[in-house]
């Protein structure tokens, strides 16, 4: 699933294809994509709208149109947004595909069909659709307000990190990696960690998140940006899908076990 990292750069590719195009045309191939509307609303809305710009929240983007509605999108597990030339060949697992008057198309691809759309009139609504925790890459994210969404509980910290009522954007890759760096075992409780270790670990997530970014997100398998291109993060992962392989920082090798029913990779040796 597209993390924050990716959804992010989804944004940033996106935006300069959809800013100030007007909309020509709004096809919805598969109606299951969309939560809150049918095709014929969904069009109605949007032919003639312009963008914007683009704005994320945790792993939800919204796409901004004038007169202060939104269409949100959620890709899920295989979802890819991409914008194209209206003349490209039609992907497989289409299901929706947007017309501007720029000579782009917005594609909506996604062979799971877990992928969601919602109509958003309003910023305060788009805010609604997407109730998530604190954005872990903003200034008000401190380690003071890691400590607030980690405390007072005894879930497993790995379980916190991927609750996105508590922190926002954050999923198996990235709660993986930002275990590792800080040296946080994937079962402590969360409510166990020390000011020491919060600091680390608020460290740690927004340095995994920040160099994700940089390497244009992770590319497992279906994640590609707003222009199509894969990202390069993965050849920079410490410990995410490198079970078996040996620790970066020490001899030993790193271990495979589920955790809140996610895989879930950690060094015994660093991560005691």
């Amino acid at each position: 699933m597209p993390e924050l990292p990716e959804v992010e750069m989804v944004k940033r590719t996106i935006t300069p294809h959809i800013t100030g195009a007007t909309v020509v045309e709004a096809q919805v191939l598969w109606p299951g994509s969309l939560v809150n509307m049918t095709p014929a609303l969904l069009r109605d809305r949007l032919v003639g709208a312009r963008f914007i710009t683009a704005h994320r929240r945790g792993k939800y983007l919204g796409l901004a149109l004038a007169g202060d509605a939104y269409l949100v999108v959620h890709l899920r597990m295989t979802g890819r947004l991409t914008a194209r030339p209206l003349k490209s060949t039609q992907e497989r697992h289409l299901r929706m595909l947007i017309t501007m008057d720029n000579g782009i198309a917005l594609h909506f691809v996604d062979q799971r069909k877990f992928g969601r759309i919602y109509w958003a009139a309003d910023r305060d609504e788009f805010l609604r659709i997407a109730q998530v925790g604190p954005e872990p890459l903003a200034d008000e994210f401190t380690p003071q307000a890691l400590a607030a969404a980690l405390g007072g509980t005894k879930m497993k910290v790995k379980s916190c990190l991927l609750d996105q009522r508590r922190i926002a954007g954050i999923g198996n890759i990235y709660a993986d990696e930002s275990l590792f760096r800080a040296g946080i075992h994937p079962e402590r409780s969360a409510g166990s960690l020390n000011e020491g270790e919060i600091f680390r670990l608020w460290q740690a997530i927004r340095t995994s998140l920040a160099n994700a970014i940089e390497h244009g997100g992770t590319t497992v398998r279906d994640y590609v940006d707003g222009d199509g291109s894969s990202g390069d993060n993965q050849r920079f992962l410490l410990v995410y899908g490198r079970a078996g392989s040996s620790c970066t920082n020490c001899t030993g090798i790193l271990q495979r076990i589920k955790v809140a029913g996610r895989g879930t990779v950690f060094c015994p040796r660093c991560q005691k």
